[in-house]
Protein backbone atom coordinates (compact mmCIF):
# COMPACT_ATOMS: atom_id res chain seq x y z
CA UNK A 1 0.00 0.00 0.00
CA UNK A 2 1.33 3.46 -0.60
CA UNK A 3 2.01 5.91 1.89
CA UNK A 4 -0.83 8.53 0.39
CA UNK A 5 -3.29 5.03 0.59
CA UNK A 6 -2.05 4.59 3.74
CA UNK A 7 -2.29 7.78 5.51
CA UNK A 8 -5.95 7.77 3.61
CA UNK A 9 -6.66 4.63 5.37
CA UNK A 10 -5.62 6.07 8.69
CA UNK A 11 -7.88 9.03 7.91
CA UNK A 12 -10.58 7.60 7.14
CA UNK A 13 -10.48 4.97 10.65
CA UNK A 14 -9.87 8.39 12.59
CA UNK A 15 -12.85 9.99 11.36
CA UNK A 16 -15.30 6.86 11.75
CA UNK A 17 -14.28 6.35 15.46
CA UNK A 18 -14.63 10.06 15.58
CA UNK A 19 -17.89 10.12 14.21
CA UNK A 20 -18.98 7.42 16.76
CA UNK A 21 -17.54 9.00 19.58
CA UNK A 22 -19.28 12.21 18.46
CA UNK A 23 -22.29 10.43 18.85
CA UNK A 24 -21.78 8.99 22.41
CA UNK A 25 -20.28 12.14 23.48
CA UNK A 26 -23.98 13.67 22.20
CA UNK A 27 -26.11 11.09 23.61
CA UNK A 28 -24.48 12.20 27.22
CA UNK A 29 -24.82 15.67 26.55
CA UNK A 30 -27.89 15.70 24.92
CA UNK A 31 -29.24 13.80 28.17
CA UNK A 32 -27.97 16.79 30.37
CA UNK A 33 -29.83 19.15 27.83
CA UNK A 34 -33.36 17.38 28.00
CA UNK A 35 -32.99 17.08 31.43
CA UNK A 36 -32.64 21.05 31.99
CA UNK A 37 -35.07 22.20 29.29
CA UNK A 38 -32.49 22.90 27.04
CA UNK A 39 -33.11 21.22 23.56
CA UNK A 40 -35.76 23.16 22.43
CA UNK A 41 -33.56 26.13 21.84
CA UNK A 42 -31.57 23.86 20.25
CA UNK A 43 -34.63 23.12 17.98
CA UNK A 44 -35.00 26.63 17.25
CA UNK A 45 -31.88 26.27 14.90
CA UNK A 46 -34.05 24.64 12.78
CA UNK A 47 -37.55 26.62 13.47
CA UNK A 48 -39.33 25.00 15.84
CA UNK A 49 -38.86 24.68 19.69
CA UNK A 50 -39.75 20.89 19.94
CA UNK A 51 -37.54 18.77 22.21
CA UNK A 52 -37.08 16.02 19.46
CA UNK A 53 -36.13 18.11 17.07
CA UNK A 54 -33.58 19.88 18.83
CA UNK A 55 -32.46 16.51 20.07
CA UNK A 56 -32.18 15.29 16.63
CA UNK A 57 -30.20 18.70 15.56
CA UNK A 58 -27.92 18.23 18.33
CA UNK A 59 -27.02 14.15 17.84
CA UNK A 60 -26.30 16.02 14.02
CA UNK A 61 -24.08 18.28 15.47
CA UNK A 62 -21.91 15.84 17.42
CA UNK A 63 -21.39 13.73 15.13
CA UNK A 64 -19.83 15.95 12.82
CA UNK A 65 -18.08 17.61 15.82
CA UNK A 66 -16.92 14.59 16.66
CA UNK A 67 -15.62 13.30 13.49
CA UNK A 68 -13.75 16.23 12.94
CA UNK A 69 -11.88 15.68 17.04
CA UNK A 70 -11.28 12.40 15.13
CA UNK A 71 -9.15 13.65 12.71
CA UNK A 72 -7.58 15.93 15.19
CA UNK A 73 -7.04 13.44 17.89
CA UNK A 74 -7.09 9.77 16.15
CA UNK A 75 -3.58 9.65 16.83
CA UNK A 76 -3.79 10.47 19.91
CA UNK A 77 -6.02 8.30 21.06
CA UNK A 78 -3.94 5.59 22.53
CA UNK A 79 -2.46 8.26 24.96
CA UNK A 80 -5.13 8.56 27.92
CA UNK A 81 -3.53 12.02 29.32
CA UNK A 82 -3.17 13.81 26.14
CA UNK A 83 -6.82 12.55 24.66
CA UNK A 84 -8.95 13.69 27.28
CA UNK A 85 -7.34 16.69 27.75
CA UNK A 86 -7.53 17.36 24.05
CA UNK A 87 -11.15 16.32 24.52
CA UNK A 88 -11.85 18.81 27.19
CA UNK A 89 -9.99 21.37 25.19
CA UNK A 90 -12.30 21.06 22.55
CA UNK A 91 -15.31 20.93 24.16
CA UNK A 92 -14.41 24.01 25.84
CA UNK A 93 -14.04 25.29 22.57
CA UNK A 94 -17.22 24.74 21.17
CA UNK A 95 -18.82 26.19 24.42
CA UNK A 96 -17.08 29.48 23.45
CA UNK A 97 -17.25 29.16 19.69
CA UNK A 98 -20.95 27.57 19.98
CA UNK A 99 -22.32 27.88 23.03
CA UNK A 100 -21.50 31.63 23.14
CA UNK A 101 -21.34 32.87 19.93
CA UNK A 102 -22.45 31.28 17.08
CA UNK A 103 -25.88 29.84 18.11
CA UNK A 104 -26.93 33.00 20.39
CA UNK A 105 -26.31 34.82 16.71
CA UNK A 106 -28.18 32.65 14.74
CA UNK A 107 -30.94 32.80 17.52
CA UNK A 108 -30.46 36.74 17.83
CA UNK A 109 -29.68 36.37 21.31
CA UNK A 110 -26.63 38.62 22.97
CA UNK A 111 -23.19 36.88 22.32
CA UNK A 112 -20.80 35.80 24.92
CA UNK A 113 -23.70 36.43 27.72
CA UNK A 114 -22.69 34.40 31.35
CA UNK A 115 -25.70 33.03 32.76
CA UNK A 116 -26.77 29.93 35.06
CA UNK A 117 -27.51 28.43 31.86
CA UNK A 118 -24.29 29.47 30.11
CA UNK A 119 -22.41 27.18 33.07
CA UNK A 120 -24.77 24.29 32.29
CA UNK A 121 -24.00 24.55 28.68
CA UNK A 122 -19.70 24.40 29.65
CA UNK A 123 -20.07 21.36 31.81
CA UNK A 124 -22.36 19.89 29.12
CA UNK A 125 -19.61 20.87 26.53
CA UNK A 126 -16.88 19.13 28.81
CA UNK A 127 -18.74 16.36 29.81
CA UNK A 128 -19.29 15.83 25.56
CA UNK A 129 -15.06 16.49 24.70
CA UNK A 130 -14.90 13.75 27.51
CA UNK A 131 -16.78 11.15 26.72
CA UNK A 132 -16.04 11.59 23.03
CA UNK A 133 -12.30 11.42 24.00
CA UNK A 134 -12.49 8.10 26.41
CA UNK A 135 -14.80 6.64 23.64
CA UNK A 136 -11.86 7.37 20.96
CA UNK A 137 -9.79 5.75 23.12
CA UNK A 138 -11.76 2.81 23.71
CA UNK A 139 -12.11 2.11 20.08
CA UNK A 140 -8.67 2.66 18.93
CA UNK A 141 -7.78 -0.52 21.47
CA UNK A 142 -10.35 -2.38 20.00
CA UNK A 143 -10.58 -3.53 16.20
CA UNK A 144 -13.81 -1.55 14.82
Amino acid sequence: MSTIAHARSHALVHAWRGLVSGLAGGVVFGALMAATGMLPMVGMLVGTENAVAGGAVHLVISAGFGLVFGLIAGAIADRPGPVLAAGAVYGAFWWVVGGLALMPAMLGMPLFEITANAWTSLFGHLLYGLVTAAVLMWMSHKEV
